[in-house]
């Protein structure tokens, strides 16, 4: 066993959106998405430090206005990962600490998933962690929730858009992938280093290009869920929970 040296919270905060321009500036309960993201993140014990990372003067404005750690990161980047690293290396952060991708449309995001995403890097062979959580199998069915079947130690065996794994009797669980992620530096950096694989671009899931190169997810099973915002019609899912819970 080893303690952790330090986590840093990244989130990506892209400003063009296909379904949804300018989502991260989407106004929740008078504050824009991105606040709300990095409040919860920053209330993770966890976290040494939570940092915006964005493409958007627009963005990276409003969030210096509210008191938002921010990095500005180029356009040009294909991925969330690739922005997360690039914000990561402008920030010097060590190579033996890690790094969490924290998806910046969940502004209902519990900082409790945080802390179970993190727990895994006390071993020191862990390299990267994500999430899942428990669904049904008529959930299972749809593409866009991608399914994760894990070994007995809970690795990762496999990310698909399938049901996996596949039931003969039509029972037993399927655990919903959550795109959070936790990397140690060194793992960020080769992530990003990889070509894409045959995987990852059959699934169009980038996490593939890790299991395809032998580098071990380890999953942790939640009890939270997650409330993503993809479209403008979430907001108010996200302003219900969010006046509720109040944190």
């Amino acid at each position: 066993m080893s303690t952790i040296s330090g986590c840093f919270g990244i989130i990506p905060a892209r400003y063009e959106s296909s379904r949804f321009p300018g989502k991260p500036l989407a106004e929740i309960c008078g504050k824009p998405m991105f606040w709300h993201v990095w409040n919860r993140a920053s209330k993770c014990p966890e976290m040494a430090q939570v940092v915006l990372a964005t493409d958007s003067s627009i963005i990276m404005d409003a969030a210096e206005k509210l008191g938002v750690p921010a990095v500005m990161t180029a356009k040009t980047h294909t991925s969330g990962t690739d922005r997360v690293l690039e914000a990561a290396r402008k920030l010097n952060i060590p190579k033996d600490a890690v790094v969490v991708n924290i998806q910046g449309d969940e502004p209902c995001l519990a900082p409790e998933m945080l802390s179970e995403l993190v727990s895994p890097f006390t071993a020191k062979n862990v390299r990267v962690t994500t999430l899942a959580s428990p669904i049904t199998a008529a959930e299972a069915l749809c593409p866009d929730r991608v399914k994760v079947a894990l070994a007995k130690d809970n690795r990762a065996l496999y990310f698909s858009r399938s049901p996996i794994p596949f039931s003969h009797d039509g029972n037993g669980e399927y655990l919903l992938h959550i795109g959070l992620y936790g990397f140690r530096m060194e793992a960020l950096e080769t992530f990003s280093s990889l070509p894409a694989s045959p995987l990852e671009q059959r699934e169009r899931l980038e996490q593939l290009r890790l299991l395809d190169n032998g580098i071990s997810i380890h999953v942790t099973v939640t009890s939270h869920s997650c409330h993503g915002v993809d479209r403008p019609e979430d907001l108010d899912t996200a302003i219900k929970i969010l006046e509720r819970e109040q944190i």
